[in-house]
């Protein structure tokens, strides 16, 4: 039988290992990052603080969860495995960047029927607030169509730059400066999500 050899791994993708972790991405997308923002290790510290209040924010409530497609995917999925509660969990697809860096002005809901919370408490999980459009329309049609009990908001990334609409969100992961971030859920042009921490793209990458 002929011994198996280890396939050779250059330089730069072993220094790709090692920065991101035992199950890196492609290193070919390493390429395209400016800077990591935050790793793996971070983001799972931080979601354990905000799993934390929002564990004692809502307990004793009915409580449902709307998690905003489909960047918000892992960030849901990682907060939801923190807070032992009783809970539903909803999903709602919606569309304000269209392909690009810039939101387009325009948000459109992706499903024709809205997410039952009539009575109930929400909360709406996103991966990042950018113009506050999105997430004013979304509760804005939740309030007026749905009549949930409250509604208040998470997300993981917030940047720090004059919105088009005045968001308040009540729990956020980071603070960031205007920048287009990928991984962890996030993408460009439906790329990027996969990788397991939070990095600013190049410009000449989009």
């Amino acid at each position: 039988m002929v011994g198996w050899e280890s396939p050779v791994v250059s330089e730069k993708a072993l220094d790709f290992k090692r920065r991101v972790g035992e199950h890196p991405p492609e290193p070919d997308m390493d390429e395209d990052i400016e800077e990591i923002l935050f790793h793996a290790a971070a983001i799972q510290a931080r979601i354990d603080e905000l799993a934390a209040r929002i564990t004692e924010d809502y307990r004793g409530k009915e409580l449902t969860v709307v998690a905003v497609l489909t960047g918000a995917l892992m960030f849901t999925a990682d907060l939801l495995r923190r807070i032992p509660l009783p809970l539903k969990l909803d999903c709602i697809s919606v569309a304000s960047y269209h392909g690009g860096t810039e939101t387009t002005g325009e948000v459109k809901f992706s499903q024709l029927s809205l997410p039952d919370i009539e009575g109930r408490h929400v909360l709406i999980v996103d991966d990042i607030l950018d113009s506050g459009l999105t997430l004013d329309a979304i509760t804005a049609r939740f309030r007026k169509e749905r009549h949930p009990l409250s509604v208040r908001i998470c997300v993981l990334l917030s940047k720090q730059k004059p919105r088009r609409r005045p968001i308040d969100p009540h729990y956020v992961g980071f603070e960031i400066e205007d920048e287009f971030v990928v991984g962890y859920g996030l993408d460009y042009d439906e790329r990027y999500r996969n990788l397991p921490f939070l990095g600013v793209l190049k410009p000449d990458s989009t």
